[in-house]
C-alpha cells in the first residue's frame, strides 16, 4: 500500500514536477488528475494507437475552444466526435463575439435584450443564430455545386475551408482529421441543412458513410484510446465502436455528472468494461472535474512532456 505523501512545493517546481508529485498525494481528484495526465501522455505519444477525442458543444462557447483547437492543430487525435453545437459555436465565434456573463442573471431581462445565456456565457442573438444563418445560406449553395451527398466529416471539412485559423473546423480540414457529428440535425447548422433540403431533395448528409469510416478505422487499429469529455451521443459513439475491437486500451473520462441516476454522462470507465467497450486491462481513469479548469493544465503538461 502506497503512503499518502504531503505536497512539497517550491519555487523550482514546474507543471511537470507538480503533476508528478500529485500522483502521491493519495486523496480525491488530485490523484486522478495525475493519472489522467500520465495516461494521455502515453496514449498521445504512441504511434500505434488510434486516438479519439469527444466533447460536448457547450465548452466551445468558452475559451477552452482554443485548447481544443491546439490539440487538433498539433494532430494529437485522429478522430473527433462531437455534437452539432460545436459547429454552431465554432462558426459563430469565427465572426462574432461572445461575452462573459453570470449564472445568476435575470433570464427574462436577457431574453428581452436578445441575449442568450449558456451557463455564465452571454451570447447576443446576432452572434449566434443570425450569423450562422447568414453564413450557411452563403456556403450551402457553394457546397451543393460541387457535392450533393456528403458524410458529416466531409461536410465539416467543407465548413473548415471557409473559416480562419482560430477555428477547430479549419484545423480538422487542414490536417484531414475527420470530425463526425452523429446528431447533425440537433443545432443551428443542422436546421439550415434541413431548410436547404426543402428545395433540393437530392442534397443528402450520409450518416452511414460516417459509420463506415469508423468501422474501417476501428477494425484496422492495433490499439485505441480516447479522451472523452462529458457524455451524450459523442461519448457513446466512441465507446460503442471500440467494443468491436475488444474495447479501448487507453481512456480518460472528464465529467461532473454522477452515476447513480444511470446516465451515460456519469457512467465511469469501469461500467464500460462490463460492456466490453473498455478493456479489462486498459489504462483508464474517471476524473470528476469541470473541464474548463483541468484541461488547460493537462494540455500544457502534455505539451511540455512532448517537447522534452
Amino acid at each position: 500500500m502506497d503512503e499518502v505523501k504531503d505536497l512539497d512545493l517550491s519555487e523550482e517546481d514546474t507543471i511537470e514536477t507538480i503533476v508528478k508529485k500529485m500522483e502521491k498525494m493519495g486523496g480525491f481528484q488530485g490523484r486522478y488528475f495525475s493519472e489522467a495526465a500520465a495516461i494521455l501522455e502515453e496514449m498521445i505519444n504512441s504511434k500505434e494507437v488510434l486516438k479519439f477525442l469527444s466533447f460536448p458543444a457547450c465548452i466551445i462557447s468558452t475559451g477552452l475552444r482554443g485548447v481544443i483547437k491546439e490539440m487538433v492543430k498539433r494532430k494529437w487525435f485522429d478522430v473527433v466526435i462531437t455534437t452539432c453545437g460545436t459547429l454552431d459555436h465554432d462558426i459563430a465565434r469565427s465572426f462574432e463575439k461572445y461575452v462573459k456573463g453570470d449564472f445568476f442573471s435575470d433570464d427574462v431581462e436577457l431574453h428581452k435584450k436578445d441575449i442568450h445565456r449558456l451557463g455564465n456565457v452571454f451570447i447576443p442573438k446576432k452572434s449566434y443564430g443570425l450569423i450562422i444563418e447568414k453564413k450557411m445560406k452563403e456556403w450551402l449553395p457553394e457546397i451543393y455545386k460541387t457535392k450533393k451527398e456528403l458524410s458529416t466529416y466531409e461536410f465539416c471539412w467543407e465548413i473548415g475551408k471557409r473559416l480562419n485559423e482560430s477555428s477547430i473546423l479549419f484545423w480538422c480540414e487542414k490536417n484531414k482529421i475527420p470530425m463526425l457529428v452523429p446528431g447533425i440535425t440537433d443545432g443551428a447548422v443542422g436546421y439550415q441543412l434541413w431548410e436547404f433540403w426543402q428545395e433540393r431533395k437530392d442534397f443528402k448528409i450520409d450518416l452511414l458513410k460516417d459509420e463506415q469510416l469508423l468501422s474501417d478505422l476501428v477494425w484496422s487499429a492495433k490499439k485505441s484510446g480516447a479522451l472523452i469529455i462529458g457524455g451524450g451521443i459523442s461519448k457513446h459513439h466512441v465507446i460503442w465502436w471500440n467494443q468491436f475491437k475488444g474495447g479501448l486500451d487507453y481512456v480518460v473520462y472528464i465529467t461532473t455528472a454522477v452515476e447513480w441516476d444511470g446516465s451515460l454522462s456519469g457512467a465511469q470507465t469501469k461500467e464500460a468494461i462490463s460492456w466490453g467497450k473498455v478493456k479489462e486491462r486498459s489504462k483508464n481513469v474517471t476524473l470528476y472535474s469541470d473541464v474548463t479548469i483541468v484541461l488547460p493544465f493537462l494540455f500544457y503538461y502534455i505539451l511540455k512532456r512532448l517537447e522534452s
